[in-house]
């Protein structure tokens, strides 16, 4: 609720400062008065919103640990991989955060680890002494022990990001976020970047609360020897590889809901990019942390509703993007609940799976165009959009 009345509150601030969006004449505002406090140039602008977005969609990933074969240049693409997944669909990265915070916390306490310990198995950072990943709920009994006797303080010396760095990335993520509302408290304006730039830095503050205890960019797994007294419980299982790859609904059904069927972690050296340890019982966070989510990132850009644009089509274009990716996250909520009831759920199922593919083409097409208008509409801002916050309104002798 709170949240939803702040975006009533950004997109009313914005329509009374500009204007009414329909007419589209820019009447005449009080430009910015060049002195060195009060002024911003578009540069500043630009930079200020990519610098965020890099922190939000790069710094901020925490991904599971590679496979130890691979070069630099493949693990670049690999990360460059999922901060293209964080910019068109960060709630599939929050869905992915928020599953693994719910394993590692059971983890933690079925086995009476800390969570740094439970976002370790599950990012893949156990490997037996074959080098394959103990990655299987029923595969932890075997190597518990190991895994106790491997000491917080070695896990998270090998991650690249402490408690500090991660409290300094959270409070910038937070300090736009209160820039934002500044200019919107003194009627300045906010430039459709800055608005979708908004709504990364609000994901990548809940990004980074999920993940406060899983290490960051960790390159090679550690060893946990089985207890001689057990046997790994999948050995009897048929590793061969699966010939015929994922098709593509298949990858983006395997990384919104970590359904992993053809994954075997006996034939693996790594577990897949959206994997957690499947507990049980994940679906309801699946739905809260990808669709509920992705309504929340799209309700963020509704805040730009009464922003004047250059032209009407990009007006029009940038309102019925905002309204598809904040509404569409729904459908698909209640889509899925309403196959649940259905009695004949094969055939619901295959509807609603068509559903979605059409449905996700033209999400990703929406979530696109707002990028394109993002900068496009840079063109032609209005004059108190170059005006910056007076901060001695809020702290005094500034």
């Amino acid at each position: 609720m709170l949240f939803w009345i702040s975006v009533f509150l950004l997109a009313r601030q914005s329509g009374l400062t500009q204007g009414h969006p329909d007419l589209l004449i820019r009447a005449p505002e009080t430009s910015c008065d060049c002195t060195i406090n009060s002024c911003r140039t578009l540069f500043d602008i630009i930079w200020g919103c990519l610098v965020t977005i890099f922190a939000c969609t790069w710094v901020a990933l925490h991904q599971n640990v590679p496979d130890p074969k691979l070069g630099w240049f493949s693990l670049l693409m690999r990360k460059l991989r999922m901060m293209l997944v964080t910019i068109i669909a960060p709630e599939v990265v929050v869905g992915f955060a928020a599953r693994q915070l719910v394993s590692a916390r059971w983890i933690s306490k079925e086995f009476n680890v800390s969570k740094t310990h439970g976002f370790f198995c599950n990012m893949g950072g156990f490997v037996s002494e074959e080098g394959h990943p103990v990655s299987r709920r029923k595969q932890l009994p075997a190597y518990i022990s190991a895994i106790r006797k491997i000491k917080r303080a070695d896990i998270e010396d090998k991650s690249k990001g402490d408690a500090l760095s991660k409290g300094v990335a959270i409070a910038q993520g937070l300090w736009f976020v209160t820039q934002c509302f500044a200019h919107v408290s003194q009627h300045l304006p906010l430039t459709e970047l800055e608005v979708a730039t908004l709504a990364f830095a609000v994901l990548s503050v809940v990004i980074r609360l999920l993940w406060l205890h899983k290490p960051l960019d960790v390159q090679q797994p550690i060893i946990a020897a089985r207890s001689e007294v057990e046997i790994d419980p999948l050995q009897g299982e048929d590793i061969t590889p699966m010939n015929n790859s994922p098709s593509l609904s298949g990858k983006i059904v395997d990384a919104i809901f970590g359904d992993y069927q053809e994954y075997s972690s006996l034939s693996s050296t790594s577990v897949p990019s959206f994997y957690s340890i499947e507990i049980g019982g994940e679906n309801l966070v699946n739905f809260a942390g990808v669709f509920c989510v992705g309504s929340i990132f799209g309700g963020i850009r509704c805040a730009a509703w009464n922003t004047v644009f250059p032209s009407m089509a990009e007006m029009w274009i940038w309102r019925t993007s905002s309204v598809f990716i904040t509404a569409y996250p729904v459908l698909i909520f209640l889509a899925a609940f309403g196959v649940r009831q259905t009695p004949d759920t094969d055939i619901a199922r295959a509807v609603l799976r068509s559903f979605m593919m059409v449905g996700s083409v033209v999400y990703i097409l929406c979530r696109l165009s707002l990028i394109v208008l993002s900068f496009t509409t840079l063109r032609a801002l209005p004059p108190r959009s170059f005006v910056d916050v007076n901060w001695s309104n809020y702290i005094p002798h500034l």
